[in-house]
């Protein structure tokens, strides 16, 4: 078997293969932050989870969920020390169920994010058209926007690491503050009918259908586990990825629950659920003129469009260091693993995913599709699917990983945590499997795309068996 080392400097060509960079927790945080694109959440997904979920209980699933997967952090952290390099869930996968589940888990990987993106960009336009013609602009095709969105990734995704940092950084402290500032006003004023206690009340969290509330919840963290994919950027990663992972659990999950709760006692419990069903799209707006004013409104009408770009940006920076990766352990053509001399970027896995996201963007607008209604609704549901298995295996791999090499002893973090992780993915997969048709639009396109991330895995497992070059310092 040939090991390639993802960490030598250069390989026999002379061609520089080692990212580089001196990330902080900060940097990492603000980076997967982005990826769950927070406003986006709280804009789109909030009144979704309201008028189809469980209604004035939805915030309390947002707490659930943070539980849930910082239970599933403890045991995917404490074996982050005994994986070097860069990769994420399908190299924790690859050590802990073998080759073949490893490099299956990247090409479900790979699929999973690169749904999301296509997803965001398909309600990334939208937005901007809204907003250009909101200040009295001329009606631009949606997918015009889209495009030169990614024409502006390509390039920020091409140069230096820290440079996409600050970038998403600005974007993210701009729309994390606006909705703090409108949750301060809605507390301050106390809605209706006082602050909403039905987030604590049982009734009220399992009222409607908790399954949908769920998924819609979930959709939230896509991206959390990225912090890992920064491992070979980050200063003393050691430290600083299992510190950024928690960091970025509990902001993503406190931000969620808080700014929720505030958006239902803004409306009282049932007028929150009458407006999330009569008007989603125009719930948070509204909510903002009524209890902040018009400026606050139109600002977060301008960060939600930003907030989709950060999203991108950062989901385009995930999926190049998959290539980046996965070119240099023989999955992929080896061209793809090589840095820039200079910004010591992935630039060629960059221009890779960037050609790719065009293709994908492509073909759903030649063939018509809604850029809402289809593009965003159908291929966030498939990446939900696809994330949800991925931490499924990554889990049970942390178990047997630790029960295999007995490396760490630690109960809580090596049998515990992670098995309590498990037993709460398992009940999120039933939700989300029950929920399909509704969330990806229908029986057949559910059996369709879930076939896709089938395929995927299947695929990558085969391939690996097949070429034995093929190898990230896993077991056979």
């Amino acid at each position: 078997m040939t090991h390639t080392s993802v960490n030598a400097s250069h390989d026999a060509s002379g061609d520089d293969r080692t990212l580089r960079g001196s990330l902080g927790t900060g940097s990492i945080v603000l980076m997967v932050v982005a990826a769950a694109a927070p406003l986006t959440v709280i804009s789109g997904l909030v009144p979704l989870g309201i008028s189809g979920g469980n209604g004035a209980g939805f915030p309390m699933t947002f707490a659930v969920t943070t539980g849930v997967l910082l239970l599933f952090a403890v045991g995917f952290t404490a074996m982050s020390r005994y994986i070097p390099g860069t990769g994420a869930f399908y190299l924790y996968v690859g050590h802990g169920l073998g080759r073949g589940a490893g490099v299956g888990s990247a090409m479900l990987a790979l699929v999973s994010y690169s749904t999301v993106q296509l997803a965001v960009y398909g309600y990334l336009g939208p937005a901007m058209s809204s907003l250009i013609t909101s200040y009295g602009g001329p009606e631009v095709p949606w997918w015009i926007f889209s495009l030169a969105s990614l024409a502006l990734v390509a390039v920020l995704g091409f140069r230096h690491i820290e440079l996409s940092g600050k970038v998403l950084g600005i974007l993210l402290i701009a729309e994390v503050g606006i909705v703090v500032v409108l949750d301060a006003f809605i507390i301050a004023d106390g809605g209706p009918e006082g602050p909403s206690t039905a987030m604590f009340s049982p009734s009220d969290i399992f009222s409607g259908s908790p399954g949908v509330a769920l998924v819609f919840a979930l959709a939230g963290y896509i991206g959390f586990e990225s912090t890992a994919i920064f491992r070979d950027e980050a200063k003393d990663p050691a430290r600083t990825i299992p510190r950024a992972t928690y960091a970025a659990l509990i902001l993503i999950g406190g931000f969620y629950a808080l700014s929720s709760w505030a958006v239902v006692t803004a409306w009282g419990d049932k007028g929150a659920v009458d407006i999330a069903s009569t008007d989603p799209d125009g719930m948070l707006i509204t909510t903002a003129t009524d209890f902040a004013g018009t400026v606050t409104a139109h600002l977060i009408q301008i960060l939600l469009v930003s907030s989709l770009f950060a999203a991108v940006l950062s989901l385009h920076n995930v999926l190049a260091r998959y290539i980046f990766v996965l070119s240099n352990t023989g999955v992929l053509p080896g061209a793809g693993g090589r840095t820039h001399r200079v910004h010591g970027s992935p630039h060629i896995a960059s221009v890779v995913q960037s050609c790719c996201a065009l293709v994908l963007l492509g073909a759903c607008i030649v063939i018509g599709l809604d850029p809402v209604t289809q593009i965003f609704a159908w291929f966030a549901g498939v990446a939900t699917v696809g994330i949800v298995a991925l931490m499924l295996l990554t889990c049970l791999a942390v178990l047997v990983f630790f029960h295999r090499t007995k490396v760490d002893q630690r109960l809580w973090h090596t049998k515990l945590a992670p098995s309590l992780g498990l037993v709460g993915l398992i009940g999120f997969a039933i939700a989300i499997a029950g929920n399909l048709p509704l969330l990806l639009g229908g029986n057949v396109l559910a059996v369709v795309m879930t076939g896709v991330l089938v395929l995927a895995f299947v695929g990558g497992f085969l391939y690996a068996r097949r070429r034995k070059q093929v190898s990230f310092e896993l077991p056979s």
